[in-house]
């Protein structure tokens, strides 16, 4: 063993030798290398020297076996994620070589920061009111023009319906026409967001917080607004959201402020895989920076059957990125339209926009039993999710690809503009819903014809063949 380590091993052993038992060189020689490298810069609690980092392991044994070591003396993880195979621990950031050394280690997949997300809307001033203290910049969407917000009963609104007596939002989307045929029952949609609140028009089936509260509940507004446009039921004549029948879910993973860390994500994810919940909607991203432990949780979500919808952001043109995780392929990434059916100017730009969904002054539930009207590609979301719980109803054996498949061939394109702007189109789900089993409409005509023109051949050389 390297002399440094060894010295390392003794000073940190000694200044926590009332927290725990002193370990000898003989012991700390028989650990594996991976757990001694953890162990060698791990903090029980947060200090000025330390940050929160994911340790993603690449078997479960090792996994396993770094929980128990540190447990052993007296480490207390901040999160560990099971089925992930991720330690967040607090990790002295002056032991950089260690860390560096943990980080190349052939059992471990990676060593990031354990970054924070945002939401992709801020909640309107009115009927909800949220200590000033508590709302920080990076909370509000990041537009250059922040559009202005209106609090319902505040002043009179333009009428929001459209020729056909629904929501403009949800004519636009065609979800009225899926409704005589399915209202989303038996389908389930988790909002991984602020919390929902108690509403009239909200169902709440269940959830659960994953930042170590013991309640689901919204202390913001964000994630109750969300809810209410995948899964608002339409009570006592209020607007139905866009499956008004389906399992609505909360998964408390952003605070007050609308910010919480990847891990807390993670953990939701992770509890609507094993809830067997088939949609996720997540109106949040992460900006800039690149998360392999997300990447993973949401590739993971995929494989195990559940659609994961998320918001692109709100740069607008200020960026040629959308937002993580909407970034990733295996997410269906929604940008955001007006209601004259253009692109929203916040809506961000970039690879990985699959549909457009309407975004922009959208009337949905609010804490206290209250509505509120807000603008972002949050809204988007929602939208989206809940026409993917349509079509789940409709077919429980739907795949997440064969999904995204549809939503992508009968989304409505939107002339003079790009799909970097808005993927492939506004989402159209009666043209998704009237698809039977495929793989890809277009590809599939284009094979079908080809092996129609080929059989036509075939037969046309045979019949020459046999006249010769």
């Amino acid at each position: 063993m390297p002399l440094y380590e060894c010295l390392h091993t003794l000073e940190y052993w000694c200044r926590h030798r009332n927290e725990r038992q002193s370990l000898s060189l003989k012991e700390e020689h028989l650990l594996p290398n991976v757990e001694r490298l953890l162990l060698s810069c791990s903090k029980g609690r947060s200090s000025d020297h330390t940050a929160r980092k994911l340790i993603g392991l690449k078997s479960q044994s090792q996994y396993a076996q770094c929980l128990k070591e540190l447990a052993k003396y007296g480490i207390r993880p901040v999160k560990s994620i099971r089925r992930n195979r991720v330690i967040c621990c607090h990790v002295d950031s002056r032991r950089t070589q260690q860390l560096q050394s943990l980080a190349e280690h052939p059992n471990v997949s990676y060593v990031e920061p354990d970054f924070k997300l945002h939401a992709h809307g801020f909640p309107a001033k009115g009927a909800f009111k949220i200590p000033k203290r508590r709302i920080k910049a990076k909370s509000a969407p990041y537009m250059k023009k922040r559009l202005r917000t209106q609090s319902i009963g505040k002043g009179r609104l333009l009428s929001d319906t459209s020729s056909s007596g629904v929501s403009w939002n949800m004519a636009q989307i065609e979800a009225h026409k899926i409704w005589p045929m399915t209202k989303g029952k038996g389908a389930g949609i988790a909002i991984i967001d602020t919390g929902i609140s108690k509403h009239a028009n909200l169902s709440i089936s269940g959830g659960v917080n994953t930042m170590g509260g013991s309640t689901y509940y919204d202390d913001n507004g964000h994630g109750t607004h969300v809810a209410g446009i995948a899964a608002g039921i339409g009570y006592n004549g209020a607007r139905p959201g866009v499956a008004p029948r389906a399992k609505l879910y909360a998964v408390k993973a952003l605070d007050a402020n609308g910010a919480g860390y990847v891990s807390d994500i993670i953990k939701g994810i992770d509890w609507c895989i094993n809830k067997k919940i088939p949609v996720i909607n997540m109106s949040l991203g992460l900006e800039g920076e690149t998360s392999s432990a997300l990447k993973e949780a949401v590739q993971r979500a995929r494989q195990n059957g559940v659609i994961v919808v998320a918001s692109a952001g709100n740069s607008g043109s200020g960026t040629k990125q959308i937002d993580q995780p909407a970034r990733y392929s295996s997410a269906i990434g929604v940008g955001a339209s007006t209601r004259k059916g253009k692109i929203a100017e916040y809506s961000s730009r970039g690879y990985g926009v699959d549909v457009t969904a309407p975004g922009s002054y959208i009337k949905s539930t609010w804490p206290g039993g209250s509505y509120q009207v807000l603008s972002g590609t949050s809204m988007s979301s929602p939208h989206v999710a809940g026409g993917v719980a349509l079509l789940k109803s409709l077919n429980p054996s739907l795949s997440p690809s064969t999904i995204t498949k549809r939503l992508r061939a009968s989304a409505k394109k939107i002339s003079s503009c790009s799909s970097k702007l808005q993927g492939y189109g506004v989402m159209q789900l009666s043209g998704a819903a009237a698809y039977s089993s495929y793989e890809q409409p277009a590809e599939a005509a284009s094979r079908s014809s080809s092996k129609s023109r080929s059989s036509s051949k075939s037969r046309s050389s045979s019949k020459s063949r046999k006249s010769r």
